[in-house]
């Protein structure tokens, strides 16, 4: 009932907007009158008066109806069905304009809505039936907030999400609210399914997908609290020893098959940091030996980890 009224509210609105949109037309059965260069009227026809009556506006309610009804018997794709319908949507661009406006507050893609609003006119045009009975703004406005609401929801979300669940996020929305009045409390998740008839697990992607519409800043503080608390400084930092530990499994029981100098030589040249010379100094062999046992250990290894 509630969105029936507003609806109607709307068309009365819009109703009284392209009231005060006129276009003069001239008289039918009368043409334009050519004058003589020096004023008189040219022969045969009746001469001119200096007090000659305007032509009288012709209300762009009635126009549209008149051109709406032209519409739906000419053929579709002929010269004529593109001059009506490209009439009709000049003549109710006011119906777009009043709508974009409400939105105006919500975003400053002012241009683009009025766009996306003209896209929605021009399937109201497509879409009426004049036969009907019912008044063309009645039809159009709610099919151009429709189409601009489309237009918010498939472009505000930060990150993509399938229209799915953009819709049970609004679902959601709803069925919190309606709860929360209705028994002063927040839904469980359970609760929620029950009541849209949906499964716990569809409930919880809902909730997840919603995250997605306005995630929070990294460097967004507590109001409340004074201390440096940036979400970016309570999340984990990744261990840079991680990539590591996979490599230290794996090489410990090959390290643990070789030879014990030849391990020695490894675990102080690449754990302890230790250069060839100062390796060469502390088993008391020369560094070209110790070259060339290093290069014979390392090529031990490669071919056991590939194996």
């Amino acid at each position: 009932m509630l969105l029936r009224d507003a609806s109607a509210v709307d068309a009365a609105e819009a109703d009284s907007a392209t009231q005060s949109v006129s276009v003069p037309l001239p008289r039918s059965g009368t043409a334009a009158v050519p004058a003589a260069r020096d004023g008189s009227a040219t022969p045969g026809t009746a001469p001119r008066t200096a007090a000659a009556a305007p032509e009288a506006p012709l209300d762009t309610r009635v126009l549209s109806r008149t051109l709406l009804l032209r519409l739906s018997e000419v053929e579709e794709g002929s010269p004529e069905h593109a001059y009506v319908r490209g009439t009709l949507v000049e003549l109710n661009l006011p119906l777009v304009r009043f709508a974009a406006n409400r939105f105006r507050s919500r975003t400053d893609q002012y241009e683009d809505v009025l766009q996306v609003g003209t896209i929605g006119l021009i399937k109201a045009i497509d879409r009426f039936d004049p036969h009907r009975g019912v008044e063309f703004p009645t039809y159009a406005v709610p099919t151009i907030i429709g189409e601009i609401k489309r237009f918010f929801r498939d472009t505000s979300w930060s990150v993509r999400v399938p229209r799915r669940l953009q819709e049970l996020r609004l679902a959601l929305a709803e069925a919190t609210e309606e709860f929360s009045h209705k028994h002063d409390r927040a839904p469980t998740v359970v609760e929620l399914a029950n009541h849209l008839g949906m499964s716990v697990e569809e409930i919880l992607e809902g909730m997840e997908a919603a995250n997605a519409y306005s995630p929070a800043s990294l460097d967004a503080h507590d109001l409340d609290d004074d201390r440096d608390n940036a979400l970016i400084a309570r999340l984990g930092q990744e261990d840079e020893a991680l990539d590591g530990v996979e490599y230290r499994e794996a090489l410990r029981p090959l390290l643990a098959r070789m030879p014990p100098r030849d391990r020695q030589i490894i675990m102080l040249r690449f754990f302890g940091n230790m250069t060839q010379s100062q390796i060469g100094e502390r088993l008391g062999i020369s560094q070209m030996h110790v070259s060339r046992l290093l290069a014979r250990a390392l090529a031990r290894l490669r071919a056991d980890l590939s194996a």
